[in-house]
């Protein structure tokens, strides 16, 4: 751990390059730097199977349903 803090710059230069970085304790590992996704444009359907529904556990009746479309007073 005392390594990877004074050797932070070299570690994020190696992740902007691409590399994963782990990071142990004790030799046991407990983080890891990994590069950023990068923002921008999604492809459509790139997220599917990632989004799960919630199912008949999660019925509305009519009156919850009309509560939590209503507007919020203030």
């Amino acid at each position: 751990m005392h390594e990877a803090k004074s050797q932070l710059s070299r570690l994020i230069a190696l992740v902007e390059r691409g590399e994963e970085v782990v990071i142990a304790r004790h030799g046991e590992p407990v983080a890891r730097l990994l590069p950023a996704d990068p923002l921008g444009r999604r492809e459509p359907g790139s997220g599917r199977g990632t989004v799960h529904w919630l199912d008949e556990d999660f019925e509305l009746d009519a009156d919850e349903l009309d509560a939590f479309e209503a507007p919020l007073e203030r």
